[in-house]
């Protein structure tokens, strides 16, 4: 009886049926800035900023006021309005350790609001992952008064 050997060559691990799952980028995403509220028109400037490790292609940060905006015509044209309290901008793109341009976003509120909260979040990443929300997400209470909230 002879012995019979099996050689088996391999290029790697098996792959079961379906795409290779591939791995999400990592970003860090800020938002650093300040509002502004007088006579019921509301001004917020903010700053993007990504700390890394990797580049953001482009994102979207999100601007809600707790009360309705009456007027958003003089939005600058990276920013669009979602509804009747909420504001999109996108950033444009971010390399790691960087910062974008400024976004001045000027609105004014229905009725007469003596003060208002701004919620500044990130709405859309660009498909990176952000392990640290706590530096892109916003709550500013504006008094109406002329008098700056930074964030």
């Amino acid at each position: 009886m002879g012995l019979s050997a099996v050689v088996v060559l391999g290029a790697g691990p098996a792959v079961a049926d379906g795409p290779l799952p591939r791995s999400v980028p990592e970003v860090d995403l800020a938002y650093h800035g300040q509002v502004t509220m007088s006579r019921g028109r509301v001004e917020t400037w903010l700053i993007p900023q990504n700390h890394g490790p990797s580049a953001v292609t482009d994102a979207t940060v999100r601007l809600r006021w707790s009360a309705p905006v009456a007027d958003a015509r003089w939005l600058p044209p990276m920013c669009v309005r979602a509804d009747a309290r909420t504001v999109l901008c996108r950033t444009g793109a971010l390399p790691a350790d960087s910062r974008g341009e400024r976004i001045r976003v000027p609105v004014r509120l229905a009725g007469a609001p003596s003060e208002v909260t701004v919620r500044i979040d990130t709405m859309w990443s660009g498909g990176s992952a952000d392990h640290n929300p706590q530096n892109s997400t916003h709550h500013v209470l504006a008094l109406d008064t002329g008098d700056v909230y930074y964030f």
